[in-house]
């Protein structure tokens, strides 16, 4: 059985130009690789939900003063656990946050005890040429590393 709660959208997101196509084509998330307050606004004019990619705390703050419905932590290999863990601090309760280039099997555990809600993962599940066999592979390998680390 599938998620019906499930929300598509598209990411990448970097122009309200950009918003207005997804609304279009019947996309209720936007999710952006940084944080461009007209991209928020345009997104939340259109009931849609809006994930700006942040990195640092004025990022962050801002992008929740527009009306973000959750933050992008963006390269989550830059800012680490500890990037997050400290974020946390000064972000107000309740914030979603999902860590995005960096995070995946090998370390959902350290992300998870540092208040991560959640991950974007490309790569880690996907790259060009792979065969469908593979990307179910590798999503069973995700789905396995996820669920070890939530027990």
């Amino acid at each position: 059985a599938y998620d019906t709660n499930a929300l598509i959208g598209a990411g990448t997101v970097l122009t309200p130009d950009e918003v207005v196509q997804v609304a279009d084509a019947g996309g209720k998330l936007i999710v952006s690789p940084n944080f461009d307050r007209s991209v928020i606004q345009k997104t939340k004019s259109l009931r849609l939900h809006s994930w700006p990619g942040v990195f640092t705390p004025t990022e962050a703050l801002g992008a929740l003063a527009a009306g973000a419905d959750g933050l992008k932590l963006f390269p989550g290999s830059m800012a680490g656990p500890s990037g997050l863990a400290a974020m946390r601090a000064i972000l107000p309760t309740g914030t979603l946050i999902f860590a995005v280039g960096g995070a995946g099997p090998a370390n959902f555990g350290d992300w998870l005890a540092v208040g991560a809600d959640g991950f974007g993962l490309g790569t880690a599940v996907y790259t060009p040429n792979m065969t469908p066999k593979e990307v179910a592979t590798r999503a069973e390998h995700i789905v396995r590393s996820y669920d070890e680390a939530t027990k």
